[in-house]
């Protein structure tokens, strides 16, 4: 199939079964798990995945966007509060992949589908500082440091819900503190 080009039906309905099952796998298994796995709790042939996904490089890729982009939608939905709270719970969940593109020195590029995130964040940051919610000191790579270091937390902490609703107090409460003391 040609780069770009539209995916039939049944095309793309593989192709998300493959990125669910790929999901669970990886949840599962860890780095070990393998692509046949992979296309066993999918439901298709190996050549399926491979067709799709030529490498787990490729796969990893794959998931990693679209858990961006569905993170990029669900900022649409929420207010920074509201997403900041969700992404933070969300990181633990999604401790495998994570852990598998920390630390597997794969070149994987998701400059662009990291952008969109990033946008989407500056968007909820803009709106929640014109309601007069965030205090007009914070600036975008702040937020974006915080949200990073706090999924990081969830994902290597070993936090329980209260400790994550202890903390996520706290840095809601610099949010939206009077930071005038700030250079």
């Amino acid at each position: 199939m040609v780069e770009g080009s539209p995916l039939r039906a049944d095309a793309q309905r593989n192709r998300a079964r493959i990125l669910d099952a790929a999901e669970v796998v990886f949840a599962e298994s860890g780095p070990r798990a393998s692509t046949e796995e992979v296309a066993r709790q999918a439901g298709v042939a190996i050549g399926t995945v491979f067709r799709h996904f030529p490498t787990k490089n490729d796969l990893l890729a794959a998931i990693m966007k679209r858990l961006l982009a569905q993170l990029v939608e669900e900022a649409a939905q929420r207010d920074l509060f509201g997403f900041f709270t969700h992404l933070v719970a969300q990181a633990a969940a999604r401790k495998t992949v994570v852990d598998l593109l920390a630390g597997s020195g794969m070149d994987i590029r998701l400059s662009e589908a990291l952008g969109h995130l990033e946008a989407a964040v500056g968007e909820l940051l803009e709106q929640a500082q014109s309601t007069g919610a965030v205090t007009s000191s914070v600036r975008l790579p702040e937020v974006m440091a915080l949200l990073a270091s706090m999924c990081q937390g969830a994902v290597h902490g070993g936090w329980d819900e209260d400790l994550q609703a202890r903390t996520l107090t706290v840095v809601f409460s610099g949010l939206r503190r009077d930071r005038q003391d700030l250079p």
